[in-house]
C-alpha cells in the first residue's frame, strides 16, 4: 500500500472516531459516508472504492457503539415503506377502476337493450340489403 493510501486510512479512522464521539470538525456530523469523507478530507469515492473495508467498519461501529441504524439505512427503510404504501394504494385504485369499467359496460349494455326494444326490430324494405364495406384508406 502506498504512503498516500496509508495517510488516507489514518485520516479516515480519525474522522470515524470524531463522528462517533459527536465531535465533528469538518462536516455536518452526520453518521454517513458523505460526512465521513468530508471529515477525513477524502473524496467519497475513495471510501467506496479504495477503502470499502473502512466504510463497512464505520457502519459496523455505528451499529455497535450507538446501538443504532446508519442514517442511510433508515432513509432506505423509510423509502421502502412509502413505496409499499404507494403500491398498495395503486392496486386498490386499479381494482376500483376495473369494477367501474365492469359496471359501466353493464349499464351500457342495458341502455342499448332498452333502446333497441323501445324502437322495435329494424325492418328493411324487401330487396334493400345493407352491405358493410371496409374503410378505405
Amino acid at each position: 500500500m502506498t504512503q498516500h493510501h496509508q495517510d488516507e486510512r489514518v485520516r479516515i479512522r480519525a474522522a470515524m472516531n470524531r463522528l462517533l464521539a459527536e465531535q465533528a470538525t469538518a462536516s455536518n456530523g452526520g453518521l454517513t459516508i458523505v460526512a465521513l469523507a468530508a471529515e477525513a478530507g477524502v473524496h467519497r469515492m475513495a471510501l467506496i472504492k479504495r477503502h470499502a473495508d473502512l466504510k463497512n467498519e464505520f457502519y459496523e461501529r455505528i451499529r455497535s457503539e450507538t446501538r443504532g441504524v446508519p442514517e442511510t439505512e433508515k432513509r432506505l427503510r423509510e423509502t421502502v415503506t412509502k413505496l409499499k404504501k404507494t403500491i398498495a394504494n395503486q392496486k386498490a385504485e386499479i381494482e376500483e377502476l376495473r369494477q367501474l369499467v365492469t359496471n359501466l359496460t353493464l349499464a351500457n349494455a342495458v341502455l342499448i337493450h332498452q333502446s333497441d326494444t323501445a324502437q322495435g326490430p329494424p325492418n328493411p324494405a324487401p330487396g334493400n340489403v345493407v352491405q358493410l364495406r371496409p374503410p378505405t384508406t
